[in-house]
């Protein structure tokens, strides 16, 4: 693709960088910012550059947050017993938009993957571990991907909060296997939250 404009293109080339955006789609988006008022195009950058400085991670539950602490772990009124194990902030968000989840969260920050070089080390296990030690916690949910990545870790924190006097679930299978939580419509991972299962029952099967 010919542009006549070197500043278009490096805007196009940036735009079609991100995940899903081709150069067409880049193009469009490149000549929208053209249209906007040169404060509009600066409040667009500006919320970027601030939330890539800005960003942190929950000291408590590894979630993506505004301050040390996010809103989910500072809200008095979710249930402080329970914690929702799931991979990335993406599924928070998928749950979220649920409402069947009152308790609280922790982000692994994806999953275990030895074909991708992705062991239990790298991501935030030891730390969900810590917290269901020193924690009232009564239930752990696993919401993780029906995937084989998704299975193995599940497996993985099943064999180490299985020495804890706690519930330790999944959500139930509605959503299909090999599906992302992500792209699970809001109806059938609000079922699969509301309508859990035990761990061990499904190992069994």
């Amino acid at each position: 693709m010919n542009y006549s404009s070197k500043l278009i293109e490096e805007a196009v080339n940036a735009f079609s960088s991100l995940p899903g955006i081709g150069k067409k789609s880049a193009l469009r988006m490149a000549l929208q910012l053209l249209k906007r008022e040169e404060h509009e195009v600066e409040q667009f950058a500006n919320s970027f550059i601030k939330m890539r400085n800005l960003m942190q991670y929950c000291k408590t539950c590894c979630n993506i947050s505004d301050a040390e602490i996010c809103e989910i772990c500072n809200n008095k009124n979710r249930n402080q017993n329970i914690i929702c194990v799931v991979a990335d902030f993406r599924d928070v968000v998928a749950i979220e938009s649920t409402t069947q989840h009152k308790g609280l969260y922790h982000v692994l920050g994806g999953l275990i993957s030895p074909m991708d070089g992705i062991a239990p080390s790298d991501l935030n296990i030891a730390s969900l571990i810590e917290r269901v030690e020193k924690n009232e916690i009564t239930e752990v949910i696993m919401a993780l991907s029906a995937t084989i990545e998704g299975d193995t870790t599940n497996f993985f924190i099943y064999k180490k909060l299985s020495p804890f006097k706690i519930n330790i679930s999944t959500i139930s299978r509605g959503v299909s296997v090999g599906n992302e939580l992500e792209y699970t419509d809001e109806v059938t991972l609000g079922r699969s939250i509301l309508h859990r299962t035990p761990y061990e029952s499904m190992m069994k099967n």
